[in-house]
């Protein structure tokens, strides 16, 4: 079983490089964000990661959750790597010093959260759901909910869910039936089943605090009448102690293909008389602030598709390595490691090169947010946060697809034996096929990615963006040598296929939103495979400076190889799915539905 190592060097080019750590530590409240500062951060984090969360991944997988009574047991080990984790301050990251928290910004955060989700993808989920919380209180919260939640919350000592889905509303939120029924004292008796809730019941914190949508008795029909509530696992004593049990329990948890060492649980409100809760925000408009939530939770999820390509790339390497079949192609008179052979070094070579696509773009749009956010001029926050907006969806879709494809080839490497669940890379495969489907499906992503950030704008943002990227291939076009030719014509190949379909979906989304529409995740693969190697020609751009200057050190030409590899490899599918949007929309609905 291999262990995991965290990539530093890769993650500190990124963040000082393309994400512009910098920039971000000049915005105001981030000062303390310095290099030296970030690095040692990362370090330690690797330690964490890399010693405690790590040897749990495998075990945890095994061993899984245990329900009892109502209540769930999780696997050995992990009560005590989270009591660890609190105690070193991981969760306290990002959050706000007025709660506690360290106040550093969401790329240092997005750095350390790659290596949990790395080290152990099951055990990540429970502060991605807390730090989602906790962004929902401190938009909507009352002064009142904040002293009393957001302090354990944000140190950890109690975690947080969402409670959202129900049997009959998955992606379909009008459907919400569940039911919020004020007492006159400022509290609300709730009444509901919800299911697929991650982390709603589990030994490892004092507290859960679920943020609930339901309905109170006269809300309107469909989305405008879902209310917000925050409804405690035990109601919080006057000193702020865990009192009383609530009436909310998790009847079960499923049984399911990956993430085994996160509780999946039904969750059942008001068997006994109804869950107690209290309203956030305005009535009515809890899906609003749920969005706060989801939206944290989407980018989060993209990371996972970045950090399981990671964790299965640094797999299959250890496995090639090691493993010895066949004799070169070349000739040689014995059999040679695997990682000879070039088929398989071009499956590692499509694993490594996606995860610092991924990488860049994720950093990159987290160093936006941090800007959208603090930065005290306010254009630059509102481009900022276009751009965000604009590759939310993104980073969730293109990313997660990729992580499945990438943790697929992960098994591909090692033959027969990753067939076979001791060698461990069927679980990568495993725990990443959930991230295209939670917080929204890879369609949700991609429908929310035509309409709402291109159709509805008239593609004014990724006019923007492509304008930039246009620059950097221009900037790469002036180098010399045969990679930065296959960079510069792979990007501009790229970059048209971007504004061919952009320019289809503006002219004819309100013509014929129906077939454009058919085309809707083709065009998010697009979009990711072309800013990934946007970023991927950035970061070549900054090797190649640095060997102008000087430097011997290999990671730089092994940046451009790896830049150029993308070009060859993946870039060369954009003009297929430019041509997929634009014209494969017609045939996608040519069949009626009784021919299926």
């Amino acid at each position: 079983m291999s262990s995991y190592v965290a990539p530093m060097k890769d993650m500190m080019f990124v963040l000082t490089e393309l994400a512009g750590l910098e920039k971000v530590a000049a915005l105001p409240g981030y000062e303390e964000a310095s290099t030296d500062v970030v690095e040692a951060i990362l370090d330690e984090s690797a330690k964490f990661t890399g010693g405690v969360l790590a040897p749990l991944n495998w075990t945890g997988d095994q061993e899984g959750v245990t329900w009892t009574d109502k209540s769930v047991t999780m696997p050995k080990g992990f009560k005590e790597a989270y009591a660890q984790f609190v105690d070193n301050g991981w969760n306290a990251l990002s959050g706000n010093p007025e709660h506690g928290g360290q106040g550093l910004p969401k790329v240092v955060s997005a750095a350390v959260q790659e290596m949990w989700k790395s080290a152990n993808m099951s055990f990540s989920l429970c502060p991605l759901l807390t730090l989602g919380a906790i962004e929902a209180l401190e938009l909507a919260g009352t002064d009142e909910q904040k002293a009393m939640y957001l302090p354990n919350m944000v140190s950890g000592k109690w975690t947080g869910t969402m409670n959202i889905t129900e049997p009959q509303a998955g992606s379909d939120l009008a459907a919400i039936r569940s039911r919020a029924v004020p007492q006159g004292d400022g509290t609300y008796r709730i009444f509901g089943q919800k299911i697929f809730i991650t982390y709603g019941d589990h030994d490892m914190a004092e507290n859960t605090i679920h943020l609930v949508l339901a309905r109170t008795p006269d809300a309107p029909e469909g989305v405008k009448g879902i209310s917000l509530f925050v409804v405690p696992k035990f109601l919080v004593n006057a000193d702020g102690t865990p009192g009383a049990r609530n009436d909310v329990y998790c009847v079960s948890t499923e049984h399911k293909l990956g993430i085994h060492a996160s509780p999946t649980c039904v969750m059942v409100h008001g068997d006994n008389g109804g869950s107690i809760g209290t309203l956030v925000g305005k009535e009515n408009e809890g899906l609003k602030y749920m969005f706060v939530m989801m939206n944290a939770a989407r980018f989060a999820v993209g990371l996972e598709g970045l950090a399981i390509t990671e964790r299965a790339y640094q797999h299959a390497v250890s496995y090639a390595r090691d493993r010895v079949q066949g004799r070169a192609i070349e000739g040689s008179p014995a059999p040679v490691e695997i990682i000879r052979h070039p088929d398989i070094r071009r499956m590692l070579m499509l694993m490594r090169s996606h995860a610092e696509a991924m990488r860049a773009l994720a950093y990159s749009v987290a160093a936006a947010h941090d800007a959208a956010a603090c930065h005290p001029d306010a254009a630059e926050r509102a481009q900022n946060q276009a751009f965000v907006d604009l590759m939310i969806p993104v980073v969730k879709g293109w990313s997660t697809e990729t992580g499945n494809a990438m943790s697929y080839l992960g098994v591909q490497v090692h033959g027969g034996m990753g067939f076979i669940e001791e060698t461990g890379a069927a679980q990568f495969m495993r725990d990443a096929r959930i991230t295209t489907i939670y917080e929204g499906t890879t369609g949700i992503q991609a429908n929310d990615l035509m309409g709402r950030k291109i159709a509805r704008e008239g593609g004014a943002t990724i006019k923007v963006v492509v304008e930039a990227m246009r620059q950097t291939q221009k900037d790469v076009a002036a180098q010399a040598g045969p990679a930065f030719a296959a960079l510069a014509s792979a990007l501009g190949r790229g970059i048209d296929a971007v504004t061919q379909a952009t320019d289809f979906i503006v002219a004819n989304y309100s013509k014929d939103v129906r077939t454009v529409a058919a085309g809707a995740v083709p065009f998010l693969q697009l979009m990711g495979v072309v800013s990934g190697g946007w970023m991927m020609a950035r970061a070549a751009l900054v090797a190649q400076g640095k060997l102008a200057g000087g430097d011997t050190d290999p990671f730089y030409p092994a940046k451009i190889a790896t830049a150029r590899f993308y070009a060859d490899h993946v870039m060369t599918a954009a003009p297929g799915l430019a041509l997929e949007v634009v014209q494969g929309g017609a045939s996608a609905l040519e069949l009626d539905e009784s021919m299926f």
